[in-house]
């Protein structure tokens, strides 16, 4: 069969794909001799760093657990269907988070995209075929979003080819719903700059018959948001996987309502002529998405959440001896973590709150990432590895003693 021929079959299967049995299992890769010990980002030159920043896409993250690495290097030994792989994690996911479906997606704004896509085309391939282009082609064009919910990243959204219709008050929801509104998208992290809450605006698109949908991209822990959204009733909820999670980094979760699920794949790879097409997740993400969600499930993470704090509070009295105003708390609705912010008083410190972090950062080894503003560090302990908050303690106290009036 010619390359588009085959892609033409699969495309065109079920999406359990083919089953294959009796191969051979393939022979675990060996390293060859000499890459054993390799330090591969120092002979690129890539600088490596203590992380207490946080869970951040430009920081690669958070770092993967052995679970989750070990079912990469298993998976990458053998071949097998995208389709089928996706089928089965896919169920376990749905159980794990209470969910009628599920699929691992390239992570939450490649879900975003894909479960509005479902929304929009159905199961209909010439409306697959059609995204991001709407008009003629009978599919709906908005997506009604709170003032406090318009984000950048309902970009992910706008990929499909609809606008976002802001509102305000529920008053501004019912004037805005029309025969064009396809979905009432939610941004769980900034429910408290909005002035309706999850519930309220779940009543409003079952009145309207219109599916509701999530982006909680960094808001777990904790693990009860993993189905409490599912619970309520919204159409699809998109999750990061590299995050909290410490999954892949380029995988996510796109979980929810199985029509919308099943609508979403026909947009996903391997299929061709799709908006979803490249947004490709390797077969190894997938399995290694699926352990890494079991794993974090399994985690105590009252424990961890003390283990945190204890590290944030050595920061703090470090930070406070050095003549620095410091607040410590937990966000609430998402990067659920104990949290130090250091206020750089000018009066106190002949440096800034920037220039303190490029000390941290390039003035001295190792390396300690930390994020803020204009005046102000802010600092977290949960990517931190074991001993390593002693490590950034150190470093705090030489950068601030050093700053110093």
């Amino acid at each position: 069969m010619k390359r588009r021929e085959i892609v033409k079959y699969i495309s065109m299967a079920p999406l359990g794909g083919v089953a294959l049995s009796g191969l051979a299992a393939a022979q675990d890769g060996m390293p060859g001799q000499g890459f054993k010990g390799r330090d591969l980002l120092g002979e690129l030159g890539v600088r490596v760093f203590i992380n207490a920043a946080g869970t951040y896409t430009s920081m690669t993250a958070s770092l993967m657990r052995p679970e989750t690495l070990e079912a990469i290097r298993q998976t990458s030994q053998h071949f097998v269907m995208i389709d089928e792989l996706q089928d089965k994690v896919g169920e376990r996911i749905a159980q794990l988070t209470k969910s009628e479906a599920a699929v691992v997606t390239s992570g939450a704004f490649a879900a975003l995209t894909l479960g509005l896509a479902g929304i929009l085309t159905g199961t209909d391939p010439e409306k697959v075929k059609a995204l991001p282009k709407l008009e003629g082609t009978g599919m709906k064009s908005e997506v009604i979003c709170q003032k406090g919910h318009a984000i950048g990243y309902n970009q992910a959204l706008t990929n499909t080819g609809c606008k976002i219709v802001v509102v305000e008050t529920v008053d501004d929801v019912r004037k805005a719903i029309n025969e064009k509104t396809a979905a009432m998208h939610f941004l769980h992290i900034n429910a408290d700059k909005g002035k309706i809450l999850h519930e309220e605006w779940i009543a409003l698109a079952n009145e309207y018959k219109i599916p509701a949908t999530i982006d909680i991209a960094a808001d777990v822990p904790p693990v009860s948001n993993l189905s409490r959204f599912n619970d309520m009733g919204f159409a699809f909820v998109a999750v990061s996987g590299g995050k909290a999670l410490r999954g892949p980094q380029s995988a996510g979760l796109l979980m929810g309502k199985k029509n919308v699920i099943q609508a979403a794949r026909l947009s996903m790879f391997p299929r061709g002529e799709t908006i979803g097409r490249g947004m490709k997740v390797n077969k190894e993400e997938i399995v290694g998405m699926w352990v890494a969600l079991e794993e974090f499930i399994k985690i105590d993470h009252a424990a961890l959440a003390v283990k945190y704090q204890k590290s944030i509070d050595m920061f703090d009295a470090v930070a406070k001896a050095a003549g620095a105003t410091t607040r410590v708390f937990t966000p609430t609705l998402g990067n659920v973590t104990p949290t130090l912010d250091i206020t750089i008083d000018k009066a106190k410190f002949k440096k800034t709150a920037d220039e303190i972090r490029h000390d941290l950062m390039h003035g001295g080894d190792p390396a300690v990432a930390v994020v803020g503003g204009p005046t102000n560090l802010g600092m977290t302990a949960w990517c931190l590895k074991d001993g390593e908050d002693k490590i950034v303690a150190k470093r705090l106290k030489q950068v601030l003693e050093a700053a110093k009036v």
